[in-house]
């Protein structure tokens, strides 16, 4: 099992930055992804990293604002989000994916936080 804690949403206005973080413990795992949930839509994807060799993946809405990262030493992964706009409003969750290459379907993953709100005021 894979045990993950996210941390950092919050209330920001439109074009500030925030810095999500998503603590991991129990058996290791290849890689983390981060989605998001706005209401009545449905969980999509928003970028990934191999936890070894750190390759990433970004969804086209958050290339060139943010950046996921992480620490092994600490076995926390980051999403850097900035320029944050509205519609960035959304539960975020990390997942864990237990082997095998990156993906962005939620399905891909085995390993889910519980979420954290950010709200991004106009």
């Amino acid at each position: 099992q894979v045990q993950l804690v996210e941390s950092g949403g919050g209330l920001v206005q439109a074009g500030d930055s925030r810095r999500l973080s998503c603590a991991a413990s129990g058996r290791t795992f290849s890689s983390m992804g981060w989605f998001r949930q706005a209401p009545g839509k449905a969980r999509e994807f928003v970028a990934a990293m191999g936890w070894s060799g750190g390759n990433t993946v970004y969804a086209d809405s958050a290339k060139g604002r943010f950046t996921i990262s992480r620490d092994n030493a600490k076995n926390t992964g980051y999403l850097q989000m900035n320029s944050l706009k509205p519609e960035d409003t959304a539960i975020y969750y990390c997942a864990a994916r237990k082997i095998g290459l990156l993906m962005t379907m939620p399905s891909a993953y085995n390993y889910w936080g519980q979420g954290t709100q950010v709200t991004v005021s106009s």
